[in-house]
């Protein structure tokens, strides 16, 4: 996608990667941000954040991925880690069971720390392992519609779906602020450049939402 110079940019979201330790959350990020893979990657500890600046309808979006560890231990930065947040990828690994069952303790652990108008994507990953895999297509996207939430199946490997996911997510929150924006009579377009936008938790963003929209 085109874009220009990473600080010229109309909106910023923030949008956190969550998911039990070990789903790939950090090889999707290095994917989308910087379009590499690593077999080695190691366990994240603490947080690590990325940006990338993609085109939404005339507009720059900058997005502010941030990925933290799965581990229990690290459970503690949740606050600051959430803070802010208009969009959320939960992701799972579609060879281990435990990982998709967990993503109802991720979805409630989310809710709680931000409000209801954040953009959920529910993520299957490691989608090229089809000879082990764990998850059906059909159960995530039965479990997505029941949460409205947005599903896709991704491999970061192969770099299925990844850009789909991240672009998906940033231009569902887009439309979330351009309707809550007009809602109040602003002209979106009128936002400062490089302000970072809060969603109120006092819209309805569900009408804004297909239900379990997806992917293959």
């Amino acid at each position: 996608m085109a874009y220009r110079a990473d600080e010229d940019y109309d909106y910023l979201f923030k949008v956190v990667l969550i998911g039990d330790s070990g789903v790939g959350k950090t090889n999707l990020l290095s994917r989308f941000a910087r379009n590499e893979f690593s077999s080695e990657s190691k366990s994240t500890i603490g947080v690590e954040f990325a940006t990338r600046t993609i085109r939404v309808d005339e507009k720059l979006v900058k997005a502010q991925i941030w990925d933290t560890a799965g581990q229990e231990r690290y459970r503690a930065i949740t606050s600051a880690y959430y803070r802010g947040a208009a969009g959320a990828l939960v992701v799972y690994d579609v060879t281990r069971h435990i990982t998709f069952e967990n993503v109802e303790r991720w979805l409630k652990e989310l809710r709680n720390h931000t409000d209801g108008n954040i953009v959920i994507m529910l993520l299957g990953n490691k989608a090229d392992l089809r000879h082990i895999r764990a998850v059906s297509v059909e159960d995530a996207q039965a479990f997505a519609q029941q949460e409205k939430a947005f599903f896709m199946e991704t491999s970061a490997l192969e770099s299925m779906n990844v850009e789909n996911a991240f672009t998906e997510v940033l231009t569902q929150i887009y439309h979330v602020v351009s309707k809550k924006m007009l809602d109040i009579g602003d002209d979106p377009s009128a936002v400062p450049k490089g302000q970072t936008i809060n969603i109120g938790a006092e819209d309805d963003v569900q009408a804004s939402k297909k239900t379990g929209c997806c992917s293959e």
